[in-house]
């Protein structure tokens, strides 16, 4: 047991991953979508995403070749349920967070396949300059 609360807490301890995981509270996203708002190369976030997954905190579904993430919807081990509340309770009036939030408004307003072609590019204007990312092709 001590080496499963090890894992998750470790897990949730990173930045970009608690950001991650807050972006998951709204429901499932692409990959393509998540690295569209934290402005990370896509090798980076899926690293992410799998140690998340590893830890029972996400659960993923592919879809042709697109890769999807939500947040773990049956006890996958006894630590991750407390620690999704924990996150779900936690970070809601911090910058970062919101700043993903009004990102990922503009990107859920863009087809993911545009995303995966253009990054935040095809957000135009509205978002920050950052580089651009491509997506999902890639293991995950």
């Amino acid at each position: 047991m001590l080496e499963t609360f090890e894992t998750v807490s470790k897990a949730v301890a990173d930045r970009s991953r608690a950001r991650i995981l807050k972006l998951l509270e709204g429901g499932e996203l692409c990959v393509c979508q998540i690295t569209t708002v934290l402005d990370l190369a896509p090798a980076t976030v899926s690293k992410h995403l799998a140690m998340l997954k590893v830890a029972g905190l996400l659960q993923q579904r592919r879809d042709g070749k697109w890769v999807y993430y939500r947040l773990a919807e049956r006890d996958l081990n006894h630590c991750a349920r407390k620690f999704l509340a924990l996150i779900g309770g936690c970070l809601n009036e911090d910058p970062a967070v919101e700043e993903d939030r009004r990102i990922l408004a503009m990107v859920n307003a863009v087809p993911v396949q545009v995303l995966c072609d253009q990054g935040r590019a095809a957000l135009g204007p509205n978002a920050e300059a950052s580089k651009a990312t491509t997506c999902c092709g890639g293991p995950v």
